[in-house]
């Protein structure tokens, strides 16, 4: 069970999950993201993800700790 859950608003699809932690204040940089991605600790739309560069796009899910963060999508008019 989630504590905590964020909706994230991006701009731009696809973004990468590395870029994705920054942006939701998940981590602080990309080595910090690298990191808890190779350690096993984020998980996207309930699969264990090791990929830093995997793409994400409105509706997916990311899990890290007992945060759960929402991708929601708004074209930059």
């Amino acid at each position: 069970m989630t504590s905590k859950q964020n909706i994230i608003t991006i701009t731009e699809e696809p973004i990468r999950l590395g870029q994705f932690l920054k942006l939701a204040n998940l981590v602080q940089d990309g080595f910090e993201a690298k990191v808890q991605i190779q350690n096993g600790q984020i998980w996207v739309n309930g699969v264990q993800e090791t990929r830093r560069g995997r793409k994400l796009v409105h509706g997916d899910q990311v899990m890290m700790g007992d945060t759960l963060s929402v991708i929601d999508y708004k074209k930059n008019a």
